[in-house]
């Protein structure tokens, strides 16, 4: 069973009311309480309670999720990166006080952070410029990080563009049998478009002059229907994604241009998948994904990536955290409505299960796993791959990772058979050796940044890190 822990949000409740210029009586009167109570919610006292929450969004129209302790902990993990670089050790304890009473002060340390990252890349390509070898850091944020954490920032929900797939999904009178069709009449009746079939290695190829789309003809009947989604975001919804892009997260034109490109097939998997339909049907398969695939007639990946962004308000799906990684370990996709994302800095754990899918091809394995913070989740894990294209040539295969926070577990057909409660079933793992505190590791690489790792003579085995 696990238990919720109390949300003591005095100092966000006390700049809320600041912020509106109210005094503690006014707020107390408006939220049908006592001004001694309110004192004692800024006091951090008493816990703020789900009553009071739903009054302060009936009130001021405040999003609830500014006290939840996802946003805690998403603030956390920022935090850490932020200060990975800094030879200085930062217990969990001292993160959580921060991104619990300080927010404000925890974003303008992670701003600060991306602003010297971003400094240093400038410095960077000045040295190389002038043919000098030298660097004053690591790179800054590369153009793909940038859209990673432009739809981080909106929890991979993009309401917007799930609106526009479900009304195009009905005029088009579309089903998950017949899309394939229904999109190939709407090309050639509203945009006198023609769909076309050819052995190019290219999925999709559009031709605006001749009026002539060109499809692959490798793909499934559902990769097919994503990719003529993903074309017609450009046709229709051209303006929108621009003004999307049009964000300072995307802070050059390589990023926005990827994050339109982003923006696309994020309509294209609403298209294929409609919010609401498929909301209805992953709750009545208890999110089994391979019967979701076979009832939309899309791939494993696809589903999954689709089940990380049902979090429209009123109607959410369980909170997912997707990842895609090849067997050296490099992520080419991460995608979090939830509260959880490993470290952008030191790797990856190598205990997480998503590395032993690969050694299990097309098996779908589960596990339990905590993180330093005492954070639990279930994690899916399975191998996908995709032919080669000629004899001699590579077949990719990536391992997809699904996980939840372990709450939400109860929900999942994959909890069946696991006792959650018993913690025999939970593997420790960490979000990379260079911000992972657990010393007694056995897939330890190096210590975390800041602290030295020493070995027992006697028993070969870590001992607590002492501060560098």
């Amino acid at each position: 069973m696990v238990v919720a822990r109390k949300a003591f949000m005095g100092v966000r409740l006390r700049r809320l009311r600041e912020e509106r210029k109210l005094k503690q009586v006014e707020l107390a009167q408006a939220l049908g309480i006592s001004p001694s109570y309110l004192n004692q919610l800024e006091q951090n006292q008493r816990p703020l309670t789900v009553p009071i929450l739903l009054k302060l969004n009936a009130a001021f129209g405040v999003d609830v999720q500014v006290f939840s302790e996802g946003e805690e902990a998403r603030l956390m993990t920022d935090i850490r990166d932020a200060i990975a670089d800094v030879q200085e050790a930062v217990s969990v304890a001292e993160l959580r006080e921060l991104a619990t009473n300080m927010p404000a002060v925890g974003r303008t340390l992670v701003a600060l952070h991306r602003r010297y990252r971003d400094a240093v890349e400038r410095g960077d390509a000045m040295a190389a410029e002038l043919g000098d070898e030298w660097s004053i850091g690591d790179r800054a944020r590369q153009p793909f990080e940038q859209v990673r954490d432009f739809f981080y920032a909106r929890h991979n929900h993009v309401e917007l563009l799930d609106e526009a797939a479900e009304r195009l999904y009905r005029d088009a009178h579309l089903s998950p049998r017949t899309i394939h069709d229904g999109l190939t009449a709407w090309f050639r009746e509203r945009h006198g478009i023609t769909v076309l079939s050819d052995v190019a290695t290219a999925p999709r190829r559009f031709d605006p002059a001749a009026r002539a789309l060109t499809l692959s003809a490798s793909l499934t009947p559902g990769q097919r229907a994503f990719q003529m989604a993903t074309q017609l975001a450009f046709l229709e919804l051209h303006d929108v994604i621009d003004d999307l892009a049009d964000d300072p997260v995307l802070a050059d034109e390589e990023a926005r241009r990827l994050g339109r490109i982003g923006l696309a097939n994020y309509f294209a998997g609403a298209l294929v998948l409609p919010y609401a339909d498929f909301l209805a049907a992953a709750q009545a398969e208890r999110y089994d994904i391979e019967r979701l695939g076979r009832r939309f007639g899309v791939g494993f990946e696809t589903v999954c990536h689709r089940l990380s962004t049902l979090q429209r308000s009123g109607a959410r799906g369980v909170p997912f955290f997707f990842v895609r990684v090849d067997r050296a370990g490099n992520i080419s996709k991460r995608q979090s409505a939830t509260d959880f994302h490993f470290s952008r800095v030191g790797g990856t754990c190598p205990l997480w299960n998503v590395y032993e899918a690969f050694a299990q091809p097309g098996r779908v394995l589960r596990q339990v796993a905590q993180m330093p913070d005492g954070r639990s989740y279930l994690w899916i894990a399975r191998t996908v791959a995709s032919g080669p294209a000629g004899f001699g040539e590579p077949e990719k295969v990536f391992a997809i990772g699904l996980g939840c926070d372990l709450r939400h577990a109860g929900q999942l057909v994959y909890s069946r058979g696991l006792d959650l409660a018993d913690p025999s079933f939970t593997i420790p793992i960490g979000a990379g050796c260079k911000v992972c505190e657990r010393p007694a590791c056995p897939q330890r690489a190096f210590p975390p940044i800041g602290r030295a790792l020493t070995i027992d003579e006697n028993t070969a085995a870590p001992v607590p890190y002492p501060v560098a």
